[in-house]
């Protein structure tokens, strides 16, 4: 089981293999591509936040701040086309997208309905 603290953490473009793709042959791993800058993307955080403590341990968090360093190079390589967008990761490929702020209600329905 992994620790709390483990469950939610910031990704770069060099960890992105090892911490959000091969991790998730094991849990399944939301991203999150956001931008300081980006109103929704703080809005939707702290859900997001509550939607992992929920699942203690069923799902974990990659956060991707976009505007540091290499990072755009992720939502290029997703064709990212607004911010917020969460990936859910699974087997180290993209089974679902969303953008924009939701409710945790639609973001337990997202998770659900991709996780076996």
């Amino acid at each position: 089981m992994l620790h709390k603290k483990e469950l939610i953490f910031d990704v770069d473009l060099e960890q992105f293999e090892a911490l959000v793709l091969a991790a998730s042959d094991e849990t399944p791993v939301l991203v999150d591509l956001w931008a300081e800058w980006c109103s929704p993307c703080l809005v939707i955080a702290p859900i997001l936040k509550k939607l992992v403590d929920e699942y203690d341990g069923g799902i974990r968090l990659a956060k991707v701040e976009v505007d540091e360093g290499e990072n755009m190079k992720l939502a290029g390589r997703y064709k990212v086309r607004g911010f917020p967008t969460v990936l859910l990761i699974k087997n180290g490929e993209e089974v679902a997208r969303f953008s924009g702020a939701k409710p945790l209600s639609f973001l337990r329905e997202f998770v659900d309905s991709h996780i076996d």
